[in-house]
């Protein structure tokens, strides 16, 4: 009797171990807060094949994304127009944007390192500003337009502008200076820059000096340098913000909401 009882009571111990380990590792396991949304996939099969299922999905799973695309970047005409889906797919008959289209998907079939990035950076700009809303970040096929679009917190990230310094096209329509920042290492530091400056923008910017537009930016910048854990940017307005955290360590929202 003592010997069952011995081995009941061992049993429940072991099952209790092994309960309490599998929660643990549970929630060891973390799905990222924040990842990119592969948008331009169906985008890609729409423009490519033709293929009607993939732009039915576009229209329903992502309404806002679509209308963003073909009203305020391709500016192709409104998305309930009977006759946008034609010109859309008339659009990128272009041969130079159906070369683009296919290095896109050559250049980005694996996202998992700019995931893993942009997860950790969110993180760490959400204890940076408590009260900061995580976006939804979604990845698509412009026409050489905006690098990223942001609004209704999502963050669009057109990948025809991150193909590479060298990438052939580019030197037809912008200077050195602008493809050196036109790679796939820009993605992350431009989302959070961008989105950062959409919910803390420059007041009365037309009117402001050059010099209050460069203090502004530089603490933008000096924030996403914080949030990536690297000195990704330089700049003498960067340092000065640097300078000034050191001596007032006010909190990271007053610090780019006062001048």
């Amino acid at each position: 009797m003592k010997v069952r009882l011995l081995l009941f009571v061992m049993s429940i111990v072991l099952c209790s171990a092994c309960e309490f380990k599998w929660f643990r590792g549970e929630s060891q396991v973390d799905e990222p807060r924040v990842s990119v949304v592969r948008y331009d996939r169906l985008e890609s099969r729409y423009l490519t094949t033709g293929d009607f299922s993939a732009l039915q999905q576009m229209n329903t799973q992502y309404p806002v994304e679509t209308r963003t695309l073909l009203e305020d970047i391709l500016k192709l005409g409104e998305v309930s127009d009977p006759s946008i889906n034609a010109r859309f797919l008339n659009f990128y008959q272009d041969t130079i944007l159906q070369a683009v289209i296919s290095d896109v998907e050559l250049q980005y079939a694996n996202m998992d390192d700019i995931n893993e990035l942009l997860d950790k950076s969110f993180d760490r700009l959400q204890r940076m500003i408590p009260n900061l809303s995580l976006p939804v970040v979604y990845a698509q096929i412009g026409s050489f337009d905006q690098s990223i679009v942001v609004g209704d917190k999502r963050i669009g990230i057109s990948l025809d502008k991150y193909l590479g310094t060298d990438y052939p096209t580019y030197a037809y329509y912008y200077s050195e200076r602008q493809r050196r920042t036109m790679k796939r290492s820009y993605i992350v530091p431009d989302c959070l820059t961008f989105y950062l400056l959409s919910l803390y923008p420059l007041k009365d910017f037309e009117h402001c000096t050059q010099a209050e537009r460069d203090t502004h930016m530089g603490r933008v910048q000096w924030v996403v340098n914080r949030s990536m854990g690297a000195k990704f940017f330089h700049s003498a307005a960067i340092d000065q913000a640097d300078s000034l955290m050191a001596k007032q360590r006010v909190p990271v929202s007053q610090f780019l909401t006062t001048p």
